[in-house]
């Protein structure tokens, strides 16, 4: 979060997204899921090619926009590709804070902070946002962690992204804990950064003028591109999941075509051009960038309408749900609620990730806790089982850190870090289920 240098051929905005490409943790998301766990089908989406396919879209919807908006207000010295970069990079990195297997990875977290035998009771020590930031465990939160501090831990800021990207990726600019105050809108659906980041996030919405919306609480109003990286998010994974179930058998060709063809522009024009590809599949895929440039330009047009509202904090929906076309967006989601993300070999995988995420957290939340209260004295077990935690997420020279919250966030770093293999490998080789040269 340095101040930005001057003008070159390449941005600081350009940067941002460079760092998020060749990061360690970006690359990982080649094996976590979108959809469809640990698929055996190289078609299928995975967390890397759904990120860089929203790039690809919030690129398009910020360049779109900051043509516009530089018209609109007649700035001198901004260009339209910036806004273009900036979204681009959040959008890259919207889901890098995603734990193995998915929501349901998310899913898993929570219910150990609440239920599980051991979670429950180790989080019940804490209080406040503290505690909210596992029993709300959030992906985004964790993503913010991760490019402000994980990835290139010795680097004061981690990524050292810029504050323009930061306050685009966060999508919910809120702490965990509101004290059970409920606020409309949906930036407030969700917390965007843990207690241990709330001084980091407070820089950005300052640096870039975030509104404060509460006084008692760390809240602020959205950054206005931050909408563009949940349209292209939303545009993404709405289009391309139906796309990604046609191809692995849950819809029909004419399936498809009944819920596409309401979304593509000048049908009448466009119907000899469809029907000339012989290919089903490459009729799909037609269709399906026929979807995305209609939605792409009607976000747009969304976005100049409110941009007025947006800046005054006064603007809080999704764009999408403000198109004339949201029915039609809404049936994409509601066929793929029913056809896919509830279809057995999604489900079952789904499952077995979140007893082997649970498990994780309970093995090794007990082994650190044992070291760190009892040092020499702690179990055999525990001595050993910590061997296989990095020094990152134990603490300098592999001593736990003495703060109960940040050793139990440390270990979330840990397994929400991990990719769905090395989950389900590490899960295996601390049960027993799979030994060396087994």
């Amino acid at each position: 979060m340095e101040p930005p240098e001057p003008s070159t051929a390449r941005t600081d905005f350009q940067r941002d997204f460079d760092r998020v490409v060749f990061s360690s943790a970006f690359r990982r998301m080649q094996d976590k899921t979108q959809v469809f766990p640990l698929s055996k089908v190289d078609y299928v989406r995975t967390r890397l090619t759904h990120s860089l396919e929203a790039a690809s879209i919030g690129r398009s919807l910020g360049t779109l926009v900051g043509e516009r908006v530089i018209a609109r207000h007649a700035l001198e010295g901004f260009e339209a590709a910036d806004f273009g970069a900036i979204v681009a990079a959040a959008c890259l990195s919207h889901d890098i804070g995603n734990p193995p297997f998915g929501h349901s990875g998310e899913d898993a977290i929570r219910h150990w902070a609440h239920t599980g035998d051991y979670g429950a009771r180790r989080v019940a020590m804490l209080s406040g946002s503290e505690a909210e930031d596992f029993l709300s465990f959030e992906g985004n939160a964790q993503g913010f962690r991760i490019v402000t501090r994980l990835q290139n831990p010795d680097n004061d800021g981690g990524l050292q992204l810029t504050c323009a990207t930061l306050a685009a990726f966060t999508k919910y600019p809120r702490e965990s804990w509101l004290g059970g105050s409920l606020y409309a809108g949906v930036s407030a659906k969700k917390q965007g950064f843990t207690a241990a980041d709330r001084a980091a996030f407070e820089t950005v919405a300052d640096t870039v003028g975030l509104i404060p919306r509460e006084t008692h609480h760390a809240m602020w109003c959205r950054h206005p591109l931050a909408f563009l990286v949940e349209s292209a998010d939303d545009i993404s994974y709405r289009v391309i999941d139906i796309e990604d179930g046609f191809r692995l058998g849950h819809f029909t060709y004419q399936e498809v075509l009944d819920l596409f063809w309401p979304l593509v522009n000048d049908p009448g024009r466009q119907r000899p051009r469809l029907e000339r590809i012989r290919d089903l599949k490459d009729r799909v895929e037609f269709l399906r960038a026929k979807v995305i440039n209609e939605v792409v330009r009607g976000v747009v047009d969304c976005f100049m309408d409110n941009e007025a509202d947006m800046l005054a904090g006064r603007f809080d929906r999704p764009l999408l749900d403000c198109l004339p076309m949201s029915d039609a967006l809404g049936a994409l989601v509601d066929n793929a609620a029913q056809r896919i993300y509830c279809a057995p070999e999604v489900v079952s995988i789904q499952a077995a990730g979140f007893q082997v995420v649970s498990d994780l957290l309970d093995r090794f939340t007990q082994v650190i806790d044992d070291v760190a209260e009892r040092g020499e004295r702690a179990s055999p077990r525990s001595r050993m089982l910590i061997r296989l935690v990095p020094e990152q997420f134990i603490g300098p020279q592999r001593v736990p850190v003495d703060d109960p919250y940040l050793r139990l966030l440390l270990l979330t770093d840990f397994v929400a870090g991990m990719t769905d293999s090395y989950a389900v490998s590490l899960y295996k080789k601390v049960t027993g289920i799979s030994l060396p040269g087994g």
